[in-house]
C-alpha cells in the first residue's frame, strides 16, 4: 500500500485485546480510502472474534476477543491483511449532508476572535467555512460526535485555553483544521462559529448518528428566520 516511510504501516499494541494499525503520519482525505478498507477486511477477517473498529484520520485501532484470539494470532491476521490491502474507492462516495447553520456571535461567541486571528472579518469567516465540503473522519468525544476536515489553513486555530464547561447542543465549532457540530452538551473546547439546526443524534435513527465516516458534510448559512422555522434553538450562549 501507499505509505509514508519504510515504517508505516505499523502495529501497535493496544494491550491484551487491541492492535493500533498506525497507517498514515499526515491528516488526507485519502487516508480514508485505506482505513475504510482495512476496517472491511478486519470484518471478514475476524469474524465473530472482532469485539469493536474504531477508525481515526490517520489509524484504526482494531479490538478483538482475547479469549478467542491471542495478540499474536491477531497480529498475525493483521498483517496478512496490509499485506494485500488496496483502497476502498466507495469510500469516496459517502452521502452528502447539509446542515443548515445560523452564523451568528449569540450562538458562536467566538466568530470574532476566529475573525480578528485569520485577519477576516466575520462574514470572510462564514463564507470560508460554509464554502468547502467536509469529509467524516471519525466518530467519537460523544456518541454522535462527527471529527470533520479538512479547514481552509486560514481557519485554523487553536482549542480554547480553557474549555468551556457546557457546550449547547449543535453548536458549529473548530479547532486546528478540522470542523465539528456537537450533538449533545457536553463540555468542549473547540471554537464556537454558530448553532445547525441538523438533528445529528437520535435514538429513534437507525445508527443513532446522522453521519458516518465517509460521509460528506456541507455547512449552509441560513438567518434567524430560517434557522427557527426548522426547529433551531435560538437560545444566547451562556456567560462562561
Amino acid at each position: 500500500m501507499r505509505g509514508e516511510g519504510a515504517r508505516l504501516p505499523r502495529l501497535e499494541s493496544a494491550g491484551l485485546d487491541g492492535w493500533m494499525v498506525r497507517l498514515f503520519e499526515r491528516i488526507d482525505e485519502s487516508n480514508l480510502a485505506w482505513i475504510t478498507a482495512l476496517s472491511r477486511d478486519c470484518e471478514a477477517a475476524f469474524g465473530e472474534a472482532l469485539l469493536d473498529l474504531v477508525p481515526s484520520y490517520t489509524t484504526l485501532l482494531v479490538l478483538f476477543d482475547p479469549l478467542a484470539l491471542t495478540p499474536g494470532e491477531a497480529r498475525a491476521r493483521l498483517e496478512g491483511l496490509l499485506a494485500g490491502l488496496a483502497p476502498d474507492e466507495r469510500a469516496e462516495a459517502g452521502e452528502l449532508h447539509e446542515l443548515p447553520t445560523w452564523y451568528d456571535p449569540s450562538v458562536g461567541p467566538d466568530l470574532h476572535r476566529v475573525a480578528r486571528h485569520s485577519g477576516m472579518g466575520v462574514e470572510e469567516v462564514v463564507a470560508c467555512h460554509a464554502g468547502r465540503d467536509y469529509r467524516v473522519f471519525a466518530l467519537g468525544f460523544a456518541p454522535g460526535f462527527a471529527f470533520m476536515g479538512l479547514l481552509d489553513e486560514r481557519l485554523e486555530v487553536p482549542r480554547l485555553d480553557t474549555p468551556r464547561k457546557r457546550v449547547p447542543v449543535n453548536s458549529v465549532a473548530i479547532a486546528g483544521r478540522q470542523t465539528a457540530a456537537y450533538p449533545a452538551v457536553t463540555p468542549g473546547g473547540w471554537n464556537l462559529l454558530g448553532r445547525t439546526a441538523a438533528r445529528l443524534f437520535d435514538r429513534d435513527r437507525e445508527g443513532f448518528s446522522l453521519l458516518r465516516v465517509g460521509d460528506r458534510v456541507r455547512f449552509v448559512p441560513v438567518d434567524r428566520g430560517t434557522f427557527e422555522s426548522l426547529g433551531g434553538d435560538v437560545t444566547p450562549m451562556e456567560a462562561p
